[in-house]
């Protein structure tokens, strides 16, 4: 299958940036971000190779959970801008070759949007049953998505005389999405964005969209499977934009994510986040060993073809560890996170990589090197490429979304009014901006910055690790993992050493008869094959990427 006959299946080589609009760039000096300095900053992400720009909510709220206690879905926070300027995004990321997609957050609403308050004021309010009202909370107590912060997931309104339904923060209702009026309204949320730009919908908390449980009253929806809503969301969004996508968030094992691409075709979702492969490379990362990986690698199902995981080390909440055992996941605080203050919810991490791994660029690099060689879409979160660092001394998960670090200038070239103004505090220490910051790295060649430009480059050249099938290549060291991958009659495998000791590989080409080199694509130069065999030397915390070469091949540029 030519590129050019998966053009329409864009995402498959795309490289993502998930950033808030409030945390990257003030240009109106109010001390908040805004959309005018998103597209002040449009070259950066471009000179970067994104390709896709992730936007966090940005529409009008109370703010009281970083902005996904939405308000009113239909507009743009005054704070951060108009909808003038966010059709200006759009056009200057278009007009780089970029797409920009953006939250789809209607599992709730916060309780201050207007279709709350009239389902509150009365039992007869055509907005009533837009939310889950009971006389009294079910028996059986549900899972709080904040363990210790929400104090439940039912709260009493004293205005309507119920209780209503929140899974996350009780500042939150729960919409009641088995309402075909509540369905009719996402889908006009859909169409509207979709008209003025967007490429697609990164879908917040989709098993908590789809579940009934607690709904009561079901009628008919109480026999219905809830996935036939996600394939009817699909439908509507390529009806309206064939080729936008829908990302979903689905903390589950592989083998329930599988579920929510939908048929032997792929009709639910286009991808998936893969959390399974992020939590165990923590772990190989705390072990220094490449099996960790194997097995996490055995136990992806196949998915569509026109479906795809997306793949990332850090996203903007907790970096949750809730597929591990116990065990596990006490190795991995006693390695990245082993103070209480760097822990939240007994299940996860409120830190960047870069102070996980005590800045160390070998380890740093090696990590990203295996991000970008795993089979899915790479998704970055703004301020990965510097090196950013947490500041602990922000509340829960808002350690990892401080302002984006463009200089060591006061404010960090974030912004020129006083920090107090900030959306959150600047990251103090070894990893602040008077030590990260992108001024300082542009201008250095060896940089992390100008490293991540170069490894997103060869990425989008690499079509095999978009498009291709992967597997494991078995290895002997344990702190070796390889993998490789196959696509219209070209293979691609990549190599990365998770210990502290050089390791000694003998790569098998042995299905490749016709197989006589391995160029390296990262640092250029070949290495021949041998009885079917390739030598492959690794320095400690060592990456490389091989493309084979057959007999005839070119060398690759």
């Amino acid at each position: 299958m030519s590129l050019r006959a998966t053009s329409d299946r864009w995402w498959k080589g795309a490289i993502m940036y998930c950033l808030d609009v409030e945390t990257f760039l003030d240009w109106d000096g109010d001390g908040v971000g805004d959309l005018a300095g998103l597209t002040e900053r449009i070259d950066y992400l471009a000179g970067l190779g994104v390709s896709v720009l992730w936007l966090m909510p940005f529409h009008p709220s109370p703010d009281l959970d970083d902005g996904y206690d939405i308000s009113d879905f239909y507009a743009v926070d005054p704070r951060l801008g108009t909808l003038g300027e966010f059709v200006e995004v759009i056009r200057a990321a278009e007009s780089r070759g970029m797409r920009v997609i953006i939250d789809l957050v209607v599992n709730h609403t916060s309780i201050e949007h207007p279709w709350f308050q009239a389902s509150r004021s009365s039992r007869d309010s055509p907005y009533r049953d837009w939310y889950v009202w009971v006389d009294e909370p079910p028996a059986e107590p549900m899972e709080e998505v904040f363990p210790g912060e929400q104090g439940g997931t039912w709260t009493w309104d004293a205005t309507a005389g119920q209780w209503y339904m929140h899974r996350f923060y009780d500042f939150q209702a729960d919409l009641n999405v088995a309402n075909p009026a509540v369905r009719q309204e996402i889908a006009r949320i859909m169409g509207f964005w979709l008209q003025l730009g967007v490429s697609g919908f990164r879908v917040d908390a989709v098993p908590f969209l789809l579940e009934h449980q607690g709904i009561p009253n079901l009628g008919e929806e109480a026999g219905r499977d809830p996935h036939r809503y996600l394939k009817e969301l699909r439908a509507f969004l390529q009806r309206r934009r064939g080729d936008a996508i829908l990302l979903g968030e689905v903390n589950l094992p592989p083998a329930d994510q599988r579920v929510f691409f939908g048929d032997e075709d792929g009709d639910e979702l286009h991808l998936v986040f893969q959390f399974s492969i992020m939590q165990r490379a923590y772990l190989a990362l705390a072990r220094g060993d490449g099996r960790v990986l194997e097995a996490a690698f055995a136990e992806l199902p196949e998915v569509p073809f026109d479906c795809q995981w997306a793949t990332f080390l850090r996203n903007h909440d907790e970096l949750t560890l809730d597929q591990l055992s116990d065990k596990e996941r006490a190795e991995v605080f006693a390695a990245f996170g082993p103070d209480e203050d760097m822990q939240v919810y007994g299940r996860g991490l409120r830190r960047r990589l870069p102070p996980m791994l005590d800045g160390d660029q070998a380890r740093l690099r090696l990590a990203y090197s295996l991000l970008f060689s795993l089979p899915g879409t790479p998704v970055l979160f703004y301020g990965e490429e510097i090196g950013m660092g947490e500041e602990l001394s922000a509340h829960g998960r808002s350690a990892v979304r401080t302002p984006m670090q463009w200089s060591d200038e006061p404010g960090a070239g974030f912004s020129t009014a006083p920090e107090g103004a900030f959306p959150g505090p600047l990251v103090q220490g070894t990893f602040g901006p008077a030590a990260v910051n992108v001024a300082a790295q542009r201008d250095d060649p060896d940089s992390l910055l100008n490293w991540f430009e170069r490894l997103i480059r060869r990425r989008r050249e690499t079509h095999e690790l978009a498009l291709g099938t992967y597997r494991a290549v078995v290895t002997r060291p344990k702190s070796a993992f390889a993998h490789r991958c196959d696509w219209e009659g070209s293979t691609v495998i990549a190599v990365h050493n998770l210990g502290a000791a050089r390791v000694d590989l003998r790569l098998p080409v042995d299905d490749l008869p016709d197989a006589v080199a391995l160029d390296d694509l990262l640092r250029g130069g070949r290495i021949d094959v041998v009885r079917k065999r390739a030598a492959v030397d690794l320095e400690p915390y060592g990456y490389r990427w091989f493309r084979v070469v057959r007999e005839g091949q070119r060398t690759t540029p």
